[in-house]
């Protein structure tokens, strides 16, 4: 059943005097009138007649017999930091198939440091492709005594591809852990010597975050402005790389036009004004998840979900009274539109959004599916609000948690597996019955997941909402737990999160859309709070991703064909 909510606001009543907390959320900058104007120049049929030119190129050298396998994987993973991976699929698992079938490499070094290169790339890209790779493979670079042959770290080159390759060990890979410390510690030193422009803005990226743990998209539109300066860089693959993520640009600004008209509709945030409303906050963790021009539908129904999981956050965390948030928890458990009808009026608007929303999407998959998604989603819904309303609790009872008290209901509360849950039964790829074998089989992946996830958050967000009266969060858990200082507290959390790290990576064998989904994620978690509330509070390395990724086309011959050209000082004083 589908009601009309524009009927509810039309009889909104007084409601009475209920005393409220504020989280004093700033209204968003990219409001309706800026997005339903956005509009790309590269939606011409020219441009992807030239993509698909510049495509065959590529391919031709991938296929190329006479290349030697370093140079083979250098090309594989300059295609993949650039955002073309989805374009040449097929080419780039027959090479790896190859090169997966090597003993050994050695033989196709000039000296130590190409080896030591090679090892290191060659590790991190059969792991990420989900091929059965031992540590192993590192033992040439170490002595009789087992320590790393000093030799080695002479070269940053090779030091930076073992760093990164380390950030994919599992448990109990010793040599991967020792690596990791040992490489960065050589890479915080060489920094500061003189090195060549392009392989020090490297190093300092990777030192910040490395490549396993950031958003892909990200880190595509990022390394197109640096790869030019790389040695032995193909100009053909930069056209397409900047060619391809302003066509791609131009397929996420049509998806903001339909988001921010369906948001104006529904009218959430007109008649709740204490929650965040921002679109573009909702579309930046979809892109992140999937960013690829197929996956449309999939970004508009995730958005969607994100944005309404937000405002049902905000109204258990920021606005309802304790008994109004047991109703609403009450109200989700029954999903009957009966249920509601002891609803404070605001609260009668916002279920009716996830209602109506959640059961659209339902008919959707089942008229094309044949399948009954719903009862799955409303779980998901259910386990969400009673973990915000423990939460509540806290609040109103001024408890103390500890640690793992407060993680093991913080893993739900995060709403890292309703996401999921919601992904993988909105993606193309996937099958209801596929996905609801995987998370059968491998339930702990969704937990390690939103381990990351909130961990995430808490460091970035903990500071700000202690401050507005919130429970206590991970970090401020494990100060009361033991007394250790915040400092201390944060380098745990940080502890946890490598720790956990190597739990998910063990599990690439999983049907790679699956895994890839549910990596893609936690990596946003990672990025979107890197530097603060990335979500709540929009701080301005947070804004200039924006632009970059949604609003500025970039520059190909020397022409700047920005989406909005004749509102350019628009978009540049955002």
């Amino acid at each position: 059943m589908r009601l009309n909510i524009q009927s509810h606001f039309n009889s909104l009543a007084f409601e009475p005097i209920t005393k409220r907390r504020s989280a004093n959320y700033q209204p968003t900058i990219w409001g309706f009138d800026f997005l339903q104007s956005l509009k790309s120049d590269y939606t011409e049929e020219a441009y992807k007649s030239k993509t698909k030119k510049l495509e065959e190129e590529v391919k031709s050298r991938l296929d190329d017999k006479a290349m030697g396998h370093l140079s083979q994987l250098e090309l594989i993973d300059d295609i993949q930091r650039l955002g073309l991976g989805y374009l040449f699929e097929e080419e780039i698992k027959k090479a790896l198939d190859i090169i997966a079938c090597l003993k050994d490499m050695d033989h196709t070094r000039t000296d130590q440091e190409e080896s030591l290169h090679a090892t290191a790339l060659r590790f991190k890209l059969l792991r990420q492709h989900g091929y059965e790779i031992n540590q192993g493979l590192f033992n040439h670079l170490k002595d009789e005594a087992g320590n790393f042959i000093a030799s080695y770290l002479d070269d940053v080159k090779g030091v930076l591809s073992l760093y990164e390759a380390s950030h994919l060990a599992v448990e109990g890979e010793n040599i991967l852990d020792e690596a990791k410390g040992l490489t960065r510690t050589a890479l915080e030193i060489k920094i500061k010597c003189n090195m060549e422009s392009w392989l020090a803005k490297q190093v300092n990226h990777a030192l910040e975050l490395p490549l396993h743990w950031r958003m892909p998209w990200l880190e595509a539109r990022w390394y197109i402005d640096i790869y030019h300066k790389k040695e032995n860089s193909i100009p053909t693959l930069i056209e397409l790389a900047k060619l391809n993520f302003n066509i791609v640009q131009g397929v996420h600004q049509r998806e903001l036009v339909e988001l921010s008209r369906w948001w104006k509709i529904l009218g959430l945030g007109d008649h709740l004004g204490f929650i965040r409303e921002s679109v573009i906050r909702g579309f930046l963790w979809t892109l992140g998840m999937n960013p690829e021009p197929q996956y449309s539908n999939f970004r508009i129904d995730l958005t969607k979900i994100v944005m309404l999981i937000t405002a049902v956050d905000d109204v258990y965390d920021v606005y309802g009274s304790l008994e109004e948030l047991e109703l609403f928890t009450h109200a989700v458990e029954r999903w009957d539109i009966e249920a509601m009808e002891q609803l404070p009026d605001y609260m009668k608007i916002c279920f009716l959004a996830v209602f109506n929303t959640v059961n659209e999407m339902g008919y959707f998959h089942i008229k094309q599916h044949g399948f009954q998604r719903i009862p799955f989603l409303q779980k998901e819904w259910v386990d969400l609000c009673k973990a915000y309303l423990i939460e509540a609790k806290w609040y109103y009872n001024n408890h103390k948690t500890t640690l793992e008290e407060y993680l093991n209901n913080g893993i739900t509360s995060i709403a890292c597996k309703a996401l999921l849950i919601h992904a993988f039964f909105s993606s193309p790829l996937t099958f209801p019955k596929e996905t609801l074998y995987c998370f059968s089989q491998h339930p702990s992946l969704l937990d390690w997941s939103a381990i990351i996830f909130r961990l995430a958050d808490d460091l970035g967000t903990s500071k700000d909402e202690l401050e507005r009266g919130d429970v206590l969060k991970s970090i401020q858990s494990y100060m009361h737990e033991t007394g250790a200082s915040e400092d201390v507290a944060r380098e745990q959390m940080w502890n946890m999160i490598h720790e956990t790290w190597k739990k998910i990576n063990k599990e690439f064998l999983l049907p790679q859309h699956f895994i890839r989904t549910t990596l893609k994620l936690v990596r946003n978690s990672l990025c979107i709070y890197q530097y603060g509330d990335g979500h709540g509070a929009i701080d301005d390395q947070t804004k200039n991703r924006v632009k970059l990724l949604l609003f500025e086309a970039i520059p190909i011959d020397g022409a700047n064909l920005l989406p909005l050209d004749s509102d350019r000082a628009k978009v540049d004083n955002l």
